[in-house]
């Protein structure tokens, strides 16, 4: 039997709003793509979200229902040439079809310029230069540009461009919506697949229904003849991601193993398991996020710029993105995991919990009380009131609590000395 040449994502993709799957912020009833594609008439636009989520299928859909001519181009291989012949073509259509009409036609014949739909896929790789070439078509509706991106068009696209499209951002898709995209592969491929199978793919794919549909395609071309199951699936992958289930065991021991290793000042130890993650598929905001995390619960006031490095360091790896960010993780893990650690504050924190929690809502001391009215200055509230008093704050039944225990904080930090096993010269 002769195998399908068209890949299993594009064989089922789907060719109305009808049978999408996802996006329902954008194409849901009275949302604006649904009314665009209703009205026949969409503005230039931007298509912003993670790969496998739907954007080249809602250009074609739009490019259908528009009936413009529809040119497909990514921004990888195409180029200001390219762009010059779709330019050309309109204008050759546009000048053909003035000649047609005669030199005497009515000027109301031809009201209406010829335009063309271009969807150009990962526009964020175009330069500045070629930006500016489509700026004055894209104005003068010469091309309707659909753009699609997985990087923040903010810091990727001119802003001169910008401000003439609308931007409309894409979600990953939910682990049901991958599997009702999932199930549709398995009914056009007429295969059997355990229920177990399933869930793994869902989970594989991170949101990218394209990622789950080539696996099963995959495995289906490799076991014709069986049930597909999740052993199936590892070996059609043959890759270490398998042993990294983002919901399974692999996936705690290895954030924990990767938190242990900065608590510990083991430097090492933490950028290794940093990169097992990042080559496993983890997302590496995931990561960043734990290390904001960290810097307060174990850094803490021992290194007050800790918190600092660690946020710049998330907002990098959500700017940036994979594979750049990793100079960006790399920097922030060797800071944390050198600095000393004082835990004092999170300490502190808990301990004041714990009584909120045993003694309720004590009484707030009437000389702390805001005192906005007459009434209230009667009643002694703010009276006696001193900023600057060895006396405590705390309500009368707890009054003398300490919560906060200040310690020296543990370990050298980055002046002492690296491993023998760090990237240093002997």
């Amino acid at each position: 039997m002769q195998q399908p040449t068209q890949p299993l994502a594009e064989r089922i993709r789907p060719r109305d709003l009808s049978g999408f799957i996802g996006q329902a912020h954008l194409v849901g009833e009275g949302k604006p793509l649904n009314r665009a594609l209703q009205q026949r008439t969409v503005p230039s636009m931007i298509f912003w979200g993670p790969p496998g989520v739907g954007k080249t299928t809602l250009a074609r859909m739009i490019a259908d229902v528009t009936e413009k001519p529809f040119y497909n181009l990514s921004a990888v291989s195409a180029g200001k040439a390219e762009l010059r012949g779709i330019v050309n073509s309109v204008k050759g259509t546009a000048a053909s079809k003035s000649s047609q009409l005669g030199l005497f036609a009515a000027p109301e014949a031809d009201a209406s310029p010829e335009s063309v739909l271009l969807f150009l896929d990962e526009i964020h790789r175009f330069n500045k230069a070629q930006q500016d070439f489509l700026l004055p078509y894209v104005e003068d509706g010469t091309i309707t540009l659909i753009g699609a991106t997985t990087e923040n068009p903010s810091f990727e696209v001119i802003s001169a461009l910008l401000s003439r499209m609308q931007v409309f951002t894409l979600n990953p898709l939910t682990i049901e919506e991958i599997k009702q995209i999932i199930a549709r592969g398995i009914s056009a491929l007429s295969i059997d697949i355990e229920e177990e199978a399933i869930d793994f793919l869902a989970n594989y794919a991170n949101g990218d229904a394209r990622a789950a549909l080539n696996l099963l395609e995959n495995a289906a071309r490799l076991y014709r003849a069986a049930i597909i199951n999740v052993e199936h699936l590892r070996e059609t992958l043959q890759s270490k991601h398998l042993r990294y289930d983002k919901t399974g065991e692999e996936h705690y021991n290895t954030i924990s193993a990767f938190i242990k290793s900065m608590r510990a000042s083991d430097v090492d130890a933490a950028l290794y398991y940093c990169a097992r993650m990042i080559d496993s598929g983890e997302d590496p905001k995931f990561i960043a996020r734990r290390m904001v995390i960290f810097a307060s619960e174990d850094i803490g006031l021992a290194d007050s710029a800790a918190l600092t490095v660690a946020n710049n360091v998330f907002r990098a790896v959500e700017t940036i993105g994979l594979p750049e960010c990793q100079f960006n993780l790399a920097q922030g893990v060797a800071y944390l995991a050198t600095a000393p650690k004082n835990r004092a504050a999170g300490d502190a924190y808990f301990r004041a919990l714990d009584d909120v929690k045993e003694h309720g809502n004590l009484s707030i001391p009437l000389h702390i009380r805001n005192a906005p009215t007459q009434l209230m200055r009667e009643l002694g509230y703010g009276e006696g009131y001193r900023a600057y008093t060895p006396e405590s704050m705390l309500p009368e039944a707890i009054k003398g609590k300490r919560y906060y225990l200040p310690h020296p904080s543990k370990h050298q930090g980055r002046g002492a000395p690296l491993p023998k096993s760090s990237c240093q010269d002997d």
